[in-house]
């Protein structure tokens, strides 16, 4: 997979997207980086910590957001994605469900819809993908949970996304999946979304696993939004074990260590006369 002027490996490595939001009430970081000198040293950080992606957020879409006008969405994002692109060489993801959002800011630079919508929100969201030959991730999201059988329920409200993204010509080779933790799913939904994450590699896209920080780790673990890297960090070993092609995180360094260990254990190594080789 080509996103932006860089190759993906997505069958073989999980690749690390870091997070920047730009906003002032976005759950885990709201308020730190919504300032343009303050955004660019972060991206300059993550980029140092080996970012192979930034995903650009305007508008928090944690539960209970208020959402923001376009107009204010595109002033928050469009100027900075132009000047992480003038300063760093790495592809930029704008993460919104908004289409004139998505325009505007794949003309100031990026090169990835990231929609939470799986384009089922805006009608026009799916075109501007196209006529922009941009790379979309696709997330499962419904308006409330309720499931009889969740993993398949899943895959069929996703493959209603995959339909709208083939009707408006997006190539197969541009579109990656997500499965939407924390997003129009229970508690529970969500722990079993993770661990039957390798599921829905059936569907035959790249998938993306954003969990970091996020409400199951803090309810699991019973600890705020700043103490859960450890628990971010076991759901990123658990997507490289169920080979997803990326993961989106707050804490660049660690999960990049993180996919490394865990890749090494899924294989890179192997018995040979009793010693370990290179495999």
């Amino acid at each position: 997979m080509t996103i932006g002027n860089r190759e993906f490996q997505v069958e073989k490595h999980t690749y690390v997207m870091g997070i920047l939001n730009v906003t002032p009430d976005s759950f885990s970081d709201g308020g730190k980086f919504n300032d343009k000198e303050k955004a660019l040293a972060h991206v300059r950080q993550m980029v140092e910590e080996g970012a192979d992606i930034i995903d650009v957020g305007g508008e928090s879409t944690r539960p209970g957001h208020k959402q923001i006008t376009e107009e204010e969405e595109i002033e928050r994002t469009a100027s900075v994605v132009s000047l992480i692109k003038s300063e760093f060489d790495i592809p930029i993801s704008i993460d919104t469900y908004k289409a004139r959002v998505a325009r505007a800011v794949l003309e100031a630079g990026a090169d990835m819809v990231n929609d939470i919508w799986g384009l089922k929100y805006s009608t026009d969201m799916a075109g501007v993908v196209a006529g922009a030959g941009a790379v979309c991730c696709l997330m499962h999201n419904r308006s409330q949970a309720g499931y009889s059988n969740l993993m398949e329920e899943m895959k069929d409200d996703l493959r209603e996304s995959l339909a709208i993204a083939q009707s408006a010509g997006i190539p197969r080779d541009k579109i990656i999946l997500d499965p939407g933790i924390g997003f129009g799913k229970t508690y529970e939904d969500n722990l079993e979304a993770i661990h039957k994450l390798g599921g829905l590699q059936e569907l035959g896209y790249p998938l993306l696993l954003g969990a970091s920080r996020k409400s199951v780790i803090g309810l699991t673990l019973n600890l705020p939004v700043t103490e859960r890297l450890e628990g971010t960090l076991v759901t990123t070993a658990l997507a490289v074990m169920a080979r997803c092609a990326f993961v989106r995180v707050h804490d660049v360094a660690e999960n990049k260590r993180t996919i490394q260990m865990a890749e090494a254990i899924r294989d890179g190594w192997k018995m040979d006369d009793g010693r370990m080789q290179n495999g």
